[in-house]
């Protein structure tokens, strides 16, 4: 059985870390296309029957453009790095309606050894965090359940880098899931060895992420008010 990335993609993933320019990029970029790009719309393509099953209102989107992959070259308007593209290769597993509100997604992330899948809300605007967190206040035993059940933390866990010091206002501090209230993200991933990345079983392992992920996405659909 074969996979999908190789040694390859993580190579020319480093080497462009390393000549991250316009001429290098146009130069090789052949090989974005055979061992990055390409393969990375063929997984989409293979993941989307075992997403259908896990939702019905989520896409693995393979369209090159305009589909579930990130482009690869960086927004460089408001930023002190000038480097025109990404070290890494992103792909978002979307809500139908995720294009008209915010909605939380699935994500694989290919970077050498900093591969990982996850799902969640990343960087929701503060309304958002508000409504996510009161649901969370206000319905403590499904989020204990969808968020803090066994199985699911020693598979998962939530994305910390950005998170509150104090106790958001408005909730008390002696909450039982106050820490969780602090987040600024509601996300939770899971690493990817490079090993796995590149082996021929990458696709029944995100299929069995997706599923795992799936209650702690369809709770955050319904603090929302989306379907799941």
């Amino acid at each position: 059985m074969s996979g999908y990335f190789s040694d390859r993609s993580f190579t020319f993933l480093r080497r462009l870390a390393r000549n991250n320019n316009r001429a290098w990029f146009q130069a090789h970029k052949a090989e974005y296309e055979a061992h990055v790009r390409g393969p990375f719309l063929r997984l989409l393509q293979d993941l989307q029957p075992a997403l259908a099953q896990v939702s019905e209102h989520y896409r693995a989107d393979p369209k090159p453009v305009g589909g579930s992959l990130f482009r690869l070259h960086r927004d460089t308007r408001f930023a002190n790095d000038k480097a025109p593209y990404k070290r890494w290769q992103g792909a978002r597993l979307f809500h139908a309606r995720g294009r008209q509100v915010s909605a939380p997604s699935f994500y694989i992330h290919l970077e050498p050894g900093e591969c990982f899948v996850g799902a969640g809300l990343w960087h929701p605007e503060p309304p958002v965090q508000r409504q996510v967190r009161q649901f969370i206040f206000d319905n403590p035993g499904s989020w204990k359940a969808a968020a803090h059940a066994p199985g699911f933390r020693r598979r998962f866990e939530f994305e910390a880098s950005e998170k509150l010091v104090r106790t958001p206002h408005g909730f008390p501090a002696d909450f039982e899931f106050i820490e969780d209230l602090k987040h600024r993200n509601f996300v939770a991933v899971r690493a990817i060895d490079d090993d796995t990345m590149t082996g021929p079983r990458l696709r029944q392992a995100i299929e069995k992420d997706l599923q795992g992920l799936a209650p702690f996405v369809d709770y955050l659909c319904a603090a929302l008010d989306l379907e799941f």
